[in-house]
Protein backbone atom coordinates (compact mmCIF):
# COMPACT_ATOMS: atom_id res chain seq x y z
CA UNK A 1 0.00 0.00 0.00
CA UNK A 2 1.31 3.44 -0.87
CA UNK A 3 1.97 5.96 1.86
CA UNK A 4 -0.55 8.79 2.15
CA UNK A 5 0.75 12.16 1.03
CA UNK A 6 -1.50 15.13 1.80
CA UNK A 7 -2.84 16.71 -1.42
CA UNK A 8 -1.41 20.11 -0.48
CA UNK A 9 2.00 18.52 0.08
CA UNK A 10 1.76 17.04 -3.42
CA UNK A 11 0.95 20.50 -4.75
CA UNK A 12 4.01 21.87 -2.94
CA UNK A 13 6.16 19.12 -4.50
CA UNK A 14 4.93 20.39 -7.88
CA UNK A 15 5.85 23.94 -6.95
CA UNK A 16 2.19 24.95 -6.60
CA UNK A 17 0.00 26.24 -3.80
CA UNK A 18 -3.72 26.67 -3.40
CA UNK A 19 -4.84 30.22 -4.07
CA UNK A 20 -7.64 31.97 -2.22
CA UNK A 21 -11.11 31.18 -3.50
CA UNK A 22 -11.84 33.19 -6.64
CA UNK A 23 -14.73 35.58 -6.17
CA UNK A 24 -17.83 34.72 -8.22
CA UNK A 25 -18.40 36.96 -11.26
CA UNK A 26 -22.21 36.55 -11.07
CA UNK A 27 -24.97 35.17 -8.81
CA UNK A 28 -23.63 31.78 -7.67
CA UNK A 29 -21.41 30.17 -5.05
CA UNK A 30 -17.93 28.80 -5.84
CA UNK A 31 -18.80 25.30 -4.57
CA UNK A 32 -21.72 23.47 -3.05
CA UNK A 33 -21.87 20.28 -1.03
CA UNK A 34 -24.76 17.86 -1.28
CA UNK A 35 -24.35 14.57 0.55
CA UNK A 36 -20.86 13.24 -0.11
CA UNK A 37 -20.31 15.30 -3.25
CA UNK A 38 -18.88 18.74 -3.84
CA UNK A 39 -19.80 20.46 -7.10
CA UNK A 40 -17.73 23.47 -8.09
CA UNK A 41 -19.01 26.24 -10.27
CA UNK A 42 -17.04 26.84 -13.44
CA UNK A 43 -13.66 28.21 -12.42
CA UNK A 44 -11.82 30.69 -14.59
CA UNK A 45 -8.01 30.85 -14.53
CA UNK A 46 -8.00 33.84 -12.16
CA UNK A 47 -4.72 34.88 -10.57
CA UNK A 48 -5.06 37.51 -7.83
CA UNK A 49 -8.53 38.43 -9.10
CA UNK A 50 -7.47 38.91 -12.72
CA UNK A 51 -7.31 36.84 -15.88
CA UNK A 52 -3.68 36.45 -16.97
CA UNK A 53 -4.78 36.00 -20.60
CA UNK A 54 -7.91 36.47 -22.66
CA UNK A 55 -8.99 35.41 -26.12
CA UNK A 56 -9.58 32.33 -28.20
CA UNK A 57 -7.40 29.25 -28.13
CA UNK A 58 -5.91 28.70 -31.56
CA UNK A 59 -5.83 32.47 -32.18
CA UNK A 60 -4.65 34.82 -29.38
CA UNK A 61 -3.84 31.96 -26.97
CA UNK A 62 -1.68 28.95 -27.83
CA UNK A 63 -2.77 25.44 -26.85
CA UNK A 64 0.22 25.23 -24.49
CA UNK A 65 -0.75 28.49 -22.77
CA UNK A 66 -4.35 27.30 -22.53
CA UNK A 67 -3.25 24.01 -20.96
CA UNK A 68 -1.44 25.97 -18.23
CA UNK A 69 -4.56 28.10 -17.76
CA UNK A 70 -6.66 24.93 -17.40
CA UNK A 71 -4.29 23.82 -14.64
CA UNK A 72 -4.91 27.16 -12.92
CA UNK A 73 -8.67 26.59 -13.24
CA UNK A 74 -8.23 23.23 -11.49
CA UNK A 75 -6.23 24.89 -8.69
CA UNK A 76 -9.03 27.41 -8.26
CA UNK A 77 -11.55 24.55 -8.17
CA UNK A 78 -9.52 22.79 -5.48
CA UNK A 79 -9.46 26.02 -3.46
CA UNK A 80 -13.26 26.13 -3.69
CA UNK A 81 -13.49 22.49 -2.59
CA UNK A 82 -11.18 23.11 0.37
CA UNK A 83 -13.23 26.13 1.43
CA UNK A 84 -16.32 23.90 1.47
CA UNK A 85 -14.84 20.97 3.44
CA UNK A 86 -11.80 22.40 5.24
CA UNK A 87 -9.22 19.81 4.20
CA UNK A 88 -8.41 18.30 0.78
CA UNK A 89 -7.45 15.06 2.54
CA UNK A 90 -11.21 14.46 2.83
CA UNK A 91 -11.50 14.05 -0.95
CA UNK A 92 -12.16 10.37 -1.66
CA UNK A 93 -11.99 10.77 -5.43
CA UNK A 94 -12.39 13.17 -8.32
CA UNK A 95 -15.55 12.03 -10.10
CA UNK A 96 -15.99 14.36 -13.07
CA UNK A 97 -14.25 17.24 -14.82
CA UNK A 98 -15.97 19.45 -17.37
CA UNK A 99 -13.77 21.84 -19.31
CA UNK A 100 -14.78 24.58 -21.69
CA UNK A 101 -12.34 26.04 -24.20
CA UNK A 102 -13.03 29.32 -25.99
CA UNK A 103 -11.95 28.13 -29.41
CA UNK A 104 -11.02 29.70 -32.69
CA UNK A 105 -13.36 28.11 -35.28
CA UNK A 106 -10.60 25.86 -36.65
CA UNK A 107 -9.28 24.71 -33.26
CA UNK A 108 -10.08 21.09 -32.36
CA UNK A 109 -7.57 20.41 -29.58
CA UNK A 110 -9.91 20.93 -26.62
CA UNK A 111 -9.02 17.57 -24.98
CA UNK A 112 -5.32 18.47 -24.90
CA UNK A 113 -6.07 21.83 -23.30
CA UNK A 114 -8.22 20.31 -20.55
CA UNK A 115 -5.45 17.79 -19.87
CA UNK A 116 -3.89 20.66 -17.91
CA UNK A 117 -6.64 20.21 -15.30
CA UNK A 118 -6.85 16.42 -15.54
CA UNK A 119 -3.11 15.84 -15.23
CA UNK A 120 -2.89 18.10 -12.18
CA UNK A 121 -5.75 16.28 -10.44
CA UNK A 122 -4.06 12.95 -11.19
CA UNK A 123 -0.76 14.18 -9.73
CA UNK A 124 -2.44 15.57 -6.61
CA UNK A 125 -4.78 12.64 -5.85
CA UNK A 126 -3.07 9.70 -7.59
CA UNK A 127 -5.48 6.93 -8.59
CA UNK A 128 -8.30 8.82 -6.85
CA UNK A 129 -7.70 11.67 -9.30
CA UNK A 130 -8.76 9.60 -12.33
CA UNK A 131 -12.13 10.88 -13.49
CA UNK A 132 -14.78 11.01 -16.17
CA UNK A 133 -14.49 14.14 -18.32
CA UNK A 134 -15.89 16.34 -21.05
CA UNK A 135 -13.86 18.88 -23.03
CA UNK A 136 -16.12 21.28 -24.91
CA UNK A 137 -15.35 24.00 -27.43
CA UNK A 138 -17.18 27.29 -26.91
CA UNK A 139 -17.52 30.48 -28.94
CA UNK A 140 -16.84 32.68 -25.93
CA UNK A 141 -16.52 32.31 -22.15
CA UNK A 142 -17.16 34.79 -19.32
CA UNK A 143 -14.78 37.78 -19.29
CA UNK A 144 -13.27 36.46 -22.56
CA UNK A 145 -11.46 33.74 -20.59
CA UNK A 146 -9.75 31.11 -22.74
CA UNK A 147 -10.77 28.23 -20.45
CA UNK A 148 -13.19 27.33 -17.68
CA UNK A 149 -13.20 24.14 -15.59
CA UNK A 150 -15.67 22.67 -13.12
CA UNK A 151 -15.16 19.54 -11.03
CA UNK A 152 -17.19 17.12 -8.96
CA UNK A 153 -15.48 15.33 -6.07
CA UNK A 154 -16.65 12.69 -3.64
CA UNK A 155 -15.70 13.30 -0.02
CA UNK A 156 -15.69 11.21 3.15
Amino acid sequence: MTEFVHPEDRLAQLGLALPGVAAPVAAYVPALRTGNYIYTSGQLPMVDGKLPQTGKVGAEVTPEEAKALAQRCALNALAAVKAEIGDLALVRRVVKVVGFVASDPGFTGQPGVINGASELLGEVFGEAGRHARSAVGAAVLPLDAPVEVEIVVEVV
